[in-house]
C-alpha cells in the first residue's frame, strides 16, 4: 500500500433499538421470531449487540464504515475458527437492511465469558502465554486471499504512519501535562521500525473487551471486525495496555517477536494511549498509568 491512507471524518453512528431488532429477526429469520431480544450490556462502539434467546446474539454495525466488516467476517471466521485454539465468533446467519436499519448485520452463537481486566486474570503469566499462543496460531494460517488493510478495518495491518496525525495532535494537546519529548521520541522510533513485508493474519483489536475470561483464564477471543492480513504488530499493543511486566516478557518470548516488530507494537500502544489521554474522559486516568508503563519499559531497554 503506497502513501498514507486517509482515515476520513469520524463515522456517523446510527441508533438501534430492541423493537427494530425484533422486527428484523421476525421478517428475515422467522424460525427465530419468537425468541426474546434484549440488549447486551457494554455491547461496544462499533456494533449494537443484542441477545437473541439464550444462545445467540444479533450484531448490528453502528455506522457504514463498521458495516464493511460484515461480509469479511461472514467469509473468513468459519475458515479461521477450526484452526484456532480458543473459541471465536462464528456467524450463523447474515441479515440485510430493513425495519429502518440501513446496513447488513449478523447473527452469531453467544460466547460466555467476562471481559478481561487485570484484577480478574488469575495467573498473569499464563494468561500472557495463552494469548500469545492464540496469536501464533492465527499468524500460522495461510494468508492467501485474506483481506488487506483498508477502510474495512481502519487500516490495521498497514503502516503506523496512518495514525501519525492523530498521535501528534494528541501530543500537542497533552504538552505540559506529561513528558511529550519522550513520547515523541518513542513514537518516531516506532515509525522508523521496518517491517519485512510478509503478510500474516492479525486480529487488529486485541483489547481487554475482546478477550473473554472464564474463572480468570482466557476462554475466547471476539470481535474480528478489524482482522486482516498484513503487518501483525498492531496485535502487540496489548503487551503494554493489559499485561504485567512479567507477562509482557512471557508474551514476547512465546510469540518470538523480533526487535523491530516489538518497537512497532509499542508504537500502536502509544498511539492508542495518547489519544485516550487527550480525551480527558473517564478512561484517561487509566491510560496515564499505561503511558507510565510504556515510558518505563522503553527507558529500561527491555
Amino acid at each position: 500500500m503506497s502513501g498514507t491512507p486517509d482515515l476520513g471524518p469520524p463515522p456517523r453512528r446510527v441508533s438501534v433499538d430492541t423493537d427494530q431488532v425484533r422486527r428484523l429477526v421476525g421478517d428475515q429469520f422467522p424460525r427465530w421470531a419468537g425468541l426474546p431480544v434484549r440488549p447486551v450490556s457494554a455491547s461496544g462502539w462499533d456494533n449494537c449487540t443484542f441477545h437473541l434467546g439464550d444462545g445467540m446474539v444479533a450484531r448490528l454495525p453502528s455506522a457504514a464504515e463498521y458495516a464493511l466488516a460484515v461480509e469479511k467476517e461472514q467469509r473468513w471466521l468459519p475458515a479461521l475458527a477450526p484452526r484456532l485454539p480458543l473459541p471465536v465468533p462464528v456467524p450463523l446467519a447474515q441479515g440485510r437492511p430493513g425495519a429502518g436499519y440501513p446496513f447488513p448485520w449478523s447473527v452469531y452463537a453467544w460466547l460466555d465469558g467476562s471481559p478481561a481486566r487485570a484484577d480478574r486474570i488469575a495467573e498473569p503469566v499464563r494468561f500472557a502465554r495463552d494469548l500469545a499462543g492464540f496469536l501464533a496460531a492465527l499468524r500460522s494460517i495461510d494468508p492467501a486471499g485474506g483481506p488487506r488493510p483498508g477502510k474495512h478495518n481502519w487500516f490495521r495491518g498497514a503502516t503506523l504512519r496512518t495514525y501519525d496525525g492523530q498521535a501528534r495532535r494528541a501530543l500537542t494537546a497533552l504538552d505540559g501535562t506529561l513528558d511529550t519529548d519522550l513520547a515523541r521520541e518513542i513514537w518516531e522510533t516506532s515509525l522508523n521500525a521496518s517491517w519485512d513485508g510478509v503478510d500474516v493474519w492479525f486480529h487488529g483489536d486485541i483489547a481487554p473487551g475482546n478477550l473473554l475470561l472464564d474463572d480468570g483464564e482466557l476462554a475466547a477471543v471476539i470481535d474480528f471486525g478489524t482482522c486482516g492480513v498484513g503487518d501483525p504488530s498492531c496485535d502487540l499493543a496489548i503487551a503494554w495496555t493489559l499485561l504485567t511486566a512479567e507477562g509482557r516478557q512471557a508474551f514476547r518470548e512465546r510469540l518470538s517477536v523480533d526487535e523491530a516488530s516489538w518497537v512497532r507494537g509499542r508504537g500502536w500502544a502509544l498511539w492508542k494511549t495518547l489519544v485516550t489521554c487527550a480525551r480527558a474522559d473517564e478512561e484517561a486516568s487509566a491510560a496515564r498509568r499505561v503511558l507510565d508503563g510504556i515510558f518505563a519499559e522503553y527507558l529500561s531497554g527491555e
